[in-house]
């Protein structure tokens, strides 16, 4: 069998197989390769990536500033009209 470091090629599968693993889409799991969060190795034309590590990724929470929070509704100009 051939092997590819330490890891034979049946350890590894398509970005779409990962994506279903994962519930995600292959774009996704190419977003994941490109940002060096999964590692994949090029075989035939095809990246494939280790399964264990697709099994055993968890992603990051997201940084940056948090969403603003829904304030109450505004109505018109003013909420009681005067007489």
């Amino acid at each position: 069998m051939t092997s590819t470091n330490e890891h034979s090629l049946e350890d590894y599968i398509s970005q779409a197989e990962a994506a279903r693993i994962r519930g995600v889409s292959k774009q996704a799991i190419g977003d994941l390769i490109r940002r060096g969060r999964l590692t994949a190795v090029s075989v035939g034309g095809r990246k494939l990536v280790l399964r264990s590590e697709v099994e055993a990724f968890v992603s990051m929470p997201k940084l940056g500033r948090p969403p603003k929070r829904k304030s109450a509704k505004k109505t018109g100009k003013h909420a009681k009209s005067k007489k």
